[in-house]
């Protein structure tokens, strides 16, 4: 019995294989996940060393944009709330509640108000003895507050220029490399040579994949900036002119 016993208990080798099956059905968004890991990174040891400066650049553009939107978001998110407030302080003769209202809000549009605001103060509430010192006021600060705006364009132009470049370079690096191994082999065999092509093309796709967004990216910001810019302009011109216009009727 013994034997027999010990023959019935253990499992059949069918039945193990269901419940490995079954195993194995029951994380299949897990197996997805780490082949798809694993994919990507069979293709970055493929591409060769070019793609540590690709993944750098990246990087960098990540980190940029993501700066830059956040920078160009605060910069327009209040000012058109302040340039209405200004206008109303400004027609009612409140020009220490206009100053607190501009010192209280944050981006471009603010700091210009506030440098006209703060010059106009000092001199007693009289534009038209220093209305040129009003001016240069203003366009000190618009220098200052549009090299502010333009920071980090240049990284992400640059970017978009030599990703792609580099890509292209890590294609002819690997184009060499697969023409030296069948140069080695000593005969053309079709799958060495679709493999070193495929190799050879990974870095000229990733340098693509980092440009292309980034130049839209880029493009993007230079056109919330012009925009931010005719505000600044705008706005700047409209309640410093109103002031004036008051400075002159009660004169």
């Amino acid at each position: 019995m013994g034997r027999n016993g010990l023959t019935r208990l253990r499992p059949s080798p069918k039945l193990c294989e269901i419940r490995s099956d079954r195993g194995r059905a029951t994380n299949p968004s897990r197996a997805g996940d780490m082949g798809n890991q694993y994919e990507l990174l069979t293709l970055f040891t493929d591409g060769g060393f070019m793609m540590y400066p690709l993944v750098l650049c990246s990087l960098i553009a990540i980190g940029v944009m993501l700066a830059k939107a956040w920078t160009l978001w605060i910069a327009h998110r209040d000012s058109r709330k302040l340039l209405n407030e200004i206008e109303d302080l400004g027609v009612s003769g409140r020009l220490g509640e206009a100053i607190t209202a501009a010192e209280e809000t944050r981006g471009p549009v603010a700091a210009i108000l506030l440098a006209g605001l703060r010059r106009l103060r000092d001199r007693g509430g009289d534009s038209r003895s220093d209305g040129k010192d009003i001016q240069k006021a203003i366009a000190t600060t618009g220098v200052i507050e549009l090299d502010f705006l333009e920071r980090g364009l240049t990284v992400l132009g640059t970017i978009a220029n030599v990703a792609p470049m580099l890509g292209f370079l890590g294609t002819v690096i690997g184009m060499i490399l697969a023409f030296q191994a069948i140069e080695i082999a000593g005969q053309v065999e079709p799958g060495l040579v679709a493999g070193g092509i495929k190799v050879a093309l990974i870095t000229t796709a990733t340098g693509l994949s980092i440009a292309i967004p980034v130049n839209i990216g880029y493009n993007f910001f230079v056109t919330r900036i012009d925009r931010l810019i005719l505000d600044m302009e705008e706005g700047a011109q409209e309640v410093l002119g109103l002031i004036w216009d008051l400075e002159d009727r009660r004169a």
